[in-house]
């Protein structure tokens, strides 16, 4: 009986500290992400390539209404272009194991340069852990309004 409670014990203490150590690395993860978050408009806005720094080089891109991106040339083509925005990310649920990975459900909100609201939508983002810090590994967006 006595082993046994030790055991229990123990058992009991180990969970105690992987959930410790899960909760602050989620809480390191959610402020890396949160960062990349609020320069990524900046850095698609520059057309420059810059924003390939916030993804994986295996990365996929999955916009709405069209087939998925994958590798740099490819999200590359994405952003070539494309009108000049501001985009607010508020992240509704971060979750993982806050080492390797972790999933980001978040809301978007897009603007032009002047404020004038263009969209609105959720974004799903699985992101790895690398040498380099969190980067998107997959990235899923969509509009909340229907196709025009």
């Amino acid at each position: 009986m006595k082993k046994t409670l030790i055991l229990n014990g123990l058992l009991m203490f180990t969970f105690w500290c992987n959930a410790q150590t899960t909760d602050s690395g989620l809480k390191a993860a959610r402020k890396a992400i949160e960062t990349s978050n609020e320069i990524y408009a900046d850095l698609a806005n520059k057309g420059d390539g810059s924003i390939l720094t916030r993804y994986t080089e295996d990365a996929c891109l999955f916009p709405p209404n069209a087939a998925p991106l994958c590798g740099a040339a490819e999200i590359l083509s994405f952003f070539k272009g494309g009108p000049k925005v501001h985009v607010k990310f508020t992240i509704q649920h971060l979750y993982g194991d806050g080492k390797t990975s972790v999933t980001e459900e978040s809301f978007y909100e897009m603007t032009d340069l002047e404020g004038k609201k263009l969209d609105d939508g959720k974004v799903i983002v699985i992101w790895k852990n690398t040498k380099e810090g969190w980067k998107m590994y997959r990235d899923m967006f969509s509009s909340n309004h229907p196709a025009k």
